[in-house]
């Protein structure tokens, strides 16, 4: 009896760490193509010239490190003032999660950093090398002049882009009228040396080479955003019902006949996407709201004399029959948690008080008598002027009757300056009734300006009535 072999059937196997593919996006003309252009000159036109202006005597927006201050046009955030800071990230954050509840990943598509710049490397890359097209056959041909003149004038524009773009950044913490002669000079510190290399690289790298693998793989917003999504959250979407089943045909055939629907199945929305997926296989999470695809499949309808939309902006529920809800109750929270945030912000800014003041007591002893039978207590008093300008002030203790102070009563603080000095309060023993007793001091500008701050302590003395 003869044995048949069994036949074993070999399976191909992939590298699970099979590196990415390269994305050649596309050049595309459309409405959202500009708006996306016009985004990326004006806010990189903001971030590079706005520190080049000056709001009075300081640069408008200053991250002054070594001075602990902070600058937003006439605003001056000081340690101190830090839960400001803090607040208006808030306001950013409820900013993004209103907008992303209502439009999904327009941030992501329009206005991030990584966007911005990302999208002015495609620029510069197709100014030297040309379109998608040929792109893709210079960077498979073999070395040879024009392709090394090509490379080489590429990332030398991409390297002094980013060094320029390093310079402006520490220009935001260094007085960029100050870090240019230093530059020019060759005199500039070593923190402001690696911090424009460092930021210079971070671009280059980021925008040059990583590009849309920041969005699939390191952006954490990208991880988080369904969580803001729901069925009434705009979206990018192909219709299937319409576009289905796809293929190549003539313009002017009777395509219907043949069974297939609006979609010729170019693939120039998948050529268009800065992330290099394919919007016709549904919603996925690289997908940045970018909406070129839309721009790619309009511009082949109005060819084939179809109509427009065949991808475009929608909701599930809209979808689904339903009809389009902006304002629904996720979004009317998140509005009115935004309107609160903000007016809370602006009302802190306009009553807050550029003076804080600090006084400790002097814990050496409790209390003493000193020879004209007085009790006295000693503290030290620290004024912080967080104003511009500088100020005298007056000092004044209440809380007990018959106190008073002894020594100087004013004091004359620069701007932006802390001064601390010691202070002496005496009473008639005969006004205290108790050993602890509450006491405030109240420190207030003497020119025309209305600042005033106060801060509470105790005074120590004998319990004798009076």
């Amino acid at each position: 009896m003869t044995l048949k072999p069994i036949p074993i059937k070999v399976e191909t196997t992939h590298d699970l760490y099979e590196k990415a593919p390269k994305v050649y996006s596309r050049k595309i003309n459309g409405t959202f193509n500009k708006l996306r252009s016009i985004s990326v000159w004006v806010l990189l036109g903001l971030y590079y010239a706005i520190p080049w202006f000056n709001w009075e005597t300081h640069q408008a927006i200053l991250f002054d490190l070594p001075a602990r201050k902070f600058y937003l046009l006439g605003l001056t955030i000081w340690p101190q003032d830090f839960i400001l800071l803090s607040w208006l990230l808030i306001i950013a954050a409820v900013t993004l999660f209103f907008v992303t509840a209502v439009a999904g990943r327009l941030w992501c598509g329009y206005a991030c950093p990584q966007t911005v710049w990302t999208e002015t490397f495609i620029w510069i890359e197709r100014f030297f090398e040309g379109d998608r097209n040929q792109q893709i056959k210079l960077n498979k041909q073999a070395w040879n002049s024009e392709k090394l003149v090509k490379k080489t004038l590429k990332h030398s524009s991409w390297l002094i882009f980013s060094l320029f773009t390093g310079y402006t950044f520490v220009g935001y913490f260094t007085p960029i009228r100050t870090l240019t002669p230093h530059i020019i000079n060759f005199t500039l510190g070593p923190w402001e040396i690696f911090w424009i290399l460092f930021y210079s690289l971070a671009t280059w790298g980021n925008a040059g080479f990583l590009r849309e693998q920041v969005c699939k793989y390191m952006c954490p917003y990208a991880r988080f955003q369904s969580s803001m999504f729901d069925k009434d959250t705009l979206i990018i979407s192909y219709d299937a019902t319409r576009g289905e089943h796809r293929g190549k045909r003539k313009k002017g055939s009777d395509y219907a006949q043949a069974g297939l629907g609006d979609c010729v199945d170019c693939e120039l929305c998948v050529q268009a996407c800065p992330t290099g997926i394919d919007i016709r296989n549904g919603l996925q999470i690289e997908c940045i709201a970018c909406a070129l695809c839309i721009d790619a499949c309009d511009s082949i309808m109005e060819k084939m004399s179809y109509p427009k939309g065949l991808i475009h902006y929608t909701t599930e529920h809209v979808e689904q029959g339903g009809k389009l809800k902006v304002f629904r109750m996720r979004t009317l929270l998140y509005f009115i948690l935004w309107i609160s945030l903000i007016s809370a912000f602006v009302y802190q800014i306009t009553t807050r008080i550029p003076l804080k003041v600090d006084v400790i007591r002097d814990r050496g002893k409790l209390y003493q008598e000193n020879i004209n039978g007085l009790i006295e207590n000693v503290y030290t008093v620290k004024i912080l002027n967080m104003d511009n300008l500088d100020h005298q002030y007056s000092i004044r203790a209440t809380g007990i009757e018959g106190i008073s102070i002894v020594g100087k009563k004013e004091v004359s603080v620069k701007s932006g300056d802390v001064t601390s000095f010691p202070l002496r309060l005496e009473i008639d023993p005969g006004y205290l009734t108790q050993t602890t007793n509450h006491v405030e001091f109240t420190i207030y500008s003497t020119d025309q300006m209305n600042l005033i701050a106060s801060s509470e302590s105790r005074f120590i003395g004998p319990a004798l009535g009076k």
